[in-house]
């Protein structure tokens, strides 16, 4: 999967000599937009997502876009999705007839939408076990918040269990994020969404989930599913439900770029901007890096029946089986798999072994001491480190 995050003032999209030029905007006279030229059918992007303030789209830009299956996002000031132009797909009546009708069946719906939170809670423990090895403070035991799901029988109920979880969730995450972020939580005191973040943390997490909304919903327009009619989430006028619905089984997929972006310090200050408002927004720059990162981890792959698949490609596979649930295909609905789990080189443990390794020892292994000296400066530096593997056995053993 590859996306193509446009921001700033002065966004250009057109063609011309039948190819589609795309120029980025700007936020000062000094910055140097990028220019791209994709020639007919051999554009390498899977999607546009356009964070921009002002500039000109054309008609015949748009067709090009629709008729080479690109699908292009419209993203607010703060980060949420405005609009999405979808390419046309061939007319699957009959999946949405199915989809109605088991939005109807209260027992069907109660049960659709378990499964999702259910997945959902399990990626959650999945990173906090993550987070957990490198930071021994992190609890990841969610077991007491979790329970109340088994036994829920309303939508409420469910949304209830989903709540307690996500308040463990999110408090356990802000212990590893520094205090220059001055993030606090997720769950604002003062609106029922954190929109229009105050902090630079918020303002990664609504662009991230912002970009993979787009994607669930380019995943619903391809298998003929209606968007506004989810399971779990209600139906809004104008809201995405089914896309949000979808939203909670990766989740944790942009959790986990964000999380590496902190972690390597790798944002600045002016990747940012305060709006008129007070609340902040993405550069280009740090559009580019938040886009590039989870884009990366969307590109990550897993094993799942019996292939490789990166985790876009999960996504799609997954909002396929759930239409052929809902029109009888699939008897059986499963949103836990592929099984998952992450095992970091850097643990907590791993750094103090490094640490309490001498020199001698070390030279006894068989290695350089410019080695282990390069190994104790990862160590101490509190950032993400990766080890060979033959280094890391013989650490592991020691």
């Amino acid at each position: 999967m590859k996306m193509l995050v446009l921001n700033g003032h002065g966004i250009d999209m057109r063609v011309d000599n039948a190819k589609l030029h795309v120029r980025e905007g700007r936020f000062s006279a000094s910055e140097e937009p990028r220019e791209f030229v994709f020639s007919p059918q051999r554009i390498d992007i899977d999607s546009i997502v356009i964070y921009g303030r002002t500039g000109t789209m054309t008609l015949d830009g748009i067709r090009w876009l629709m008729k080479h299956g690109v699908p292009v996002t419209i993203l607010n000031w703060d980060g949420t999705l405005l609009t999405s132009m979808l390419p046309p797909v061939r007319s699957a009546t009959k999946t949405k007839f199915d989809q109605y009708h088991a939005f109807e069946d209260t027992g069907k719906r109660i049960t659709i939408a378990k499964k999702f939170i259910e997945a959902k809670i399990e990626r959650q423990k999945m990173v906090l076990d993550y987070l957990h090895q490198r930071y021994p403070e992190v609890q990841n035991n969610i077991s007491e918040e979790s329970k109340g799901l088994k036994s829920a029988k309303t939508i409420r109920e469910i949304m209830g269990a989903e709540g307690a979880v996500a308040h463990l969730y999110w408090d356990e995450l802000g212990k590893i994020i520094p205090e220059k972020y001055e993030f606090e939580t997720r769950n604002s005191k003062y609106k029922t969404r954190p929109l229009g973040a105050g902090d630079q943390v918020n303002c990664m997490f609504n662009f991230g989930y912002s970009l993979l909304e787009a994607e669930c919903l380019r995943n619903i327009n391809s298998v003929g599913l209606d968007s506004h009619v989810g399971f779990l989430h209600e139906m809004q006028t104008g809201k995405d439900s089914l896309a949000y619905d979808l939203q909670e089984l990766f989740r944790f997929v942009v959790d986990l770029a964000i999380i590496h972006l902190i972690e390597t310090d790798a944002m600045e200050k002016k990747d940012f901007i305060r709006t008129e408002s007070y609340s902040l927004r993405l550069r280009p720059t740090g559009a580019r890096k938040v886009s590039d990162e989870v884009n990366a981890w969307f590109n990550k792959t897993v094993e799942y029946q019996g292939k490789e698949c990166m985790w876009s490609y999960v996504m799609l596979l997954k909002t396929r089986e759930l239409a052929q649930y809902l029109t009888g295909k699939k008897r059986t609905l499963d949103f836990k798999s592929p099984e998952f789990s992450m095992d970091r080189q850097d643990s907590d443990e791993m750094r103090n072994k490094i640490l309490d390794l001498s020199y001698k020892d070390w030279k006894d292994m068989g290695f350089s001491k410019g080695t282990l000296h390069y190994l104790k400066q990862n160590a101490k530096s509190g950032k993400p480190f990766t080890m060979n593997s033959h280094v890391r056995e013989r650490i592991q053993s020691w």
